[in-house]
């Protein structure tokens, strides 16, 4: 009812410091599942293990698109991929032997201890090297197990 025309309230964020933390918990989960290979623990920050029901969207910079059509061109700015998705992107990780790790910048948070969102600038390295980079952004929702990602987009900048 909140919604409807003419109605007028004040938006309340509560950003409590535990709910706060508990959201810094699940980045940091993420980020250390990737280099650890931890498919467990990098499953267990979604809330579902269902492919098809959690958001993974990708969006390449026009730069790198360019570079992309060289040698595809019919290669697109955003594409909806269902192979791409969080169990491919931990199962590729775990596949490969090089060293994975993604890093974390400019971490926003917001929350009203029910939902939350996070947004920060990454850069995912193989080996030590980047390989893309750009600004990642997660919708998350507090369950009776905590909280959980139901939605990963994402911007690609290959690297040069």
């Amino acid at each position: 009812m909140a919604l409807c025309t003419g109605c007028h309230g004040t938006l309340q964020t509560t950003n409590n410091a535990a709910d706060l933390v508990a959201v810094q918990q699940v980045v940091e989960i993420f980020r250390t599942s990737i280099i650890q290979k931890n498919k467990a623990a990098f499953m267990g920050l979604f809330f579902s293990d269902k492919p098809e029901a959690i958001t993974w969207q990708a969006v390449v910079d026009d730069p790198s698109l360019e570079r992309i059509r060289t040698t595809r061109p019919q290669a697109i700015k955003a594409r909806h991929r269902p192979d791409n998705n969080f169990v491919a992107f931990i199962d590729g990780i775990i596949a490969s032997s090089d060293a994975e790790e993604e890093t974390f910048s400019d971490i926003q948070m917001d929350t009203d201890g029910e939902v939350a969102s996070v947004s920060f600038d990454y850069v995912y390295l193989s080996n030590a090297k980047p390989m893309n980079s750009g600004r990642e952004k997660w919708l998350l929702v507090r369950t009776e197990q905590g909280w959980k990602i139901t939605s990963v987009v994402y911007t690609i900048r290959l690297a040069p």
